[in-house]
């Protein structure tokens, strides 16, 4: 169907037999035979949309995707960009997607049409919190690069975080573009700068070996158990908690990283780097070996299934309950999940191997992220330390004369 002019359509209350009456919105379309046809849509009930104008409101992003007309672009909001951006990605849907975890098939496909439910979840939190606030009452050309700059340096934020909402940002124009709601053109986002978002926000702990043994000394099972696969493998706590016993391999000592869960939903892994298969340590799987004889049996095959639900663990409970109150009496500091993934990396420095296997062990998209990761041990620096100076002994044996 063909739209001959821009439909602004109406917003009319619409009563049901039972339950509390909805908010409707309607617009016509002309046919290929030059029929106008009728179309209708359920905004939500009028207890959730108590007012016209929040109806209105909740029909605007819906009201862009059956007009596509050029001549509109200057009297579309941001947030009617915001609205439709929640539409076509599927946001709400894939945030609320959950699984039976227990009993996801071994060769589940996932839905690739859809954001990762924890992206989804975190692009939803940022729109609700800053960026709607903020900017759904202007019109997109209004959106200026200069504006977004100032507003981004006045909100009391780590830098990461802004780097996020610049991030988003940009995803949002782009999709302007791509709905021809704004000319193509170069991205306004890109003239946004973000101090300090690629800086950590504080140096990485180093654990050393004794640390770690003291550590495990203070956890019961299964925490000690998974600390000592991150502390072996590197992976990341989402990885960990989704590992499937069909997915190690005790013949090969291979283990295969495919799946994540993140508050309760698997998903795909973080990139396509990540999906690999890891060597297993001999030591290592008996160890493993050990925890399967303890773990219980449950219909998903999870190597760390809770006792109450036979699902996956939730990351955070672990380590505000267990991990970081360790970490803290044996005066190693405010420690996590991701302290394991650094110590993994200094470890594999100190034993000399090349980067580009740490890179490969560690999954990472790009090397330079590999290097950021972890800090030398002190006894490698002294090591390589006290190699130079002696290298460099004339010099001194010159001070000494």
């Amino acid at each position: 169907m063909r739209r001959t002019r821009y439909q602004y359509g109406t917003v009319d209350v619409s009563p049901r037999s039972h339950g509390p009456a909805v908010w409707v919105y309607r617009w016509r379309e002309i046919s290929p035979q030059g029929k106008s046809v009728r179309h209708s849509l359920v905004l939500g009930t009028t207890e959730k949309l108590k007012t016209k104008a929040q109806a209105l409101k909740a029909a605007e992003g819906h009201r862009l995707r059956v007009n596509d007309e050029s001549a509109t672009r200057r009297e579309v909001t941001f947030g009617a960009l915001i609205d439709r951006f929640i539409i076509e990605e599927r946001l709400r849907e894939s945030k609320d997607r959950t699984r039976a975890l227990g009993l996801v098939e071994e060769d589940e496909v996932f839905d690739i049409e859809t954001v990762d439910p924890s992206t989804a979840s975190s692009y939803l939190s940022m729109l609700k919190v800053h960026i709607r606030p903020r900017w759904e009452n202007y019109l997109i050309p209004d959106v200026k690069a200069s504006l977004v700059q100032s507003w981004l340096r006045g909100l009391d934020l780590e830098p990461k975080t802004k780097g996020h909402l610049k991030a988003l940002m940009h995803r949002l124009f782009e999709k302007a573009m791509l709905w021809e709601l704004s000319p193509v053109d170069r991205n306004p986002m890109d003239l946004v700068t973000v101090k300090g978002v690629s800086k950590r926000a504080k140096k990485p702990i180093v654990l050393t070996v004794k640390h770690c043994l003291k550590l495990i000394c203070l956890l019961p099972d299964p925490y000690r158990t998974m600390v000592i696969v991150a502390i072996c493998t590197g992976c990341r706590v989402s990885e960990i908690l989704a590992m499937r016993w069909s997915r190690i391999d005790f013949t090969r000592l291979t283990m295969l990283v495919k799946v994540k869960v993140v508050n309760g939903r698997v998903g795909r892994v973080k990139t396509e780097y990540s999906e690999d298969e890891l060597p297993i340590d001999p030591a290592f799987a008996r160890v493993l070996k050990q925890w399967k004889k303890q773990c219980p049996v449950t219909p998903g095959g999870w190597v760390f299934p809770s006792p109450i639900t036979d699902r996956c663990y939730h990351a955070s409970p672990i380590q505000q309950d267990y991990i970081r109150p360790a970490g803290q009496k044996l005066g190693l500091g405010s420690i996590g999940w991701h302290t394991f993934r650094h110590a993994y990396r200094t470890w594999l420095d100190a034993t000399g191997a090349p980067l580009g296997v740490q890179q490969k062990l560690l999954r990472h998209a790009h090397i330079g992220t590999t290097m950021n990761y972890g800090n030398a041990l002190m006894e490698s620096k002294r090591d390589a330390n006290s190699k130079v100076v002696r290298f460099a002994r004339p010099v001194l044996q010159q001070v000494r004369a």
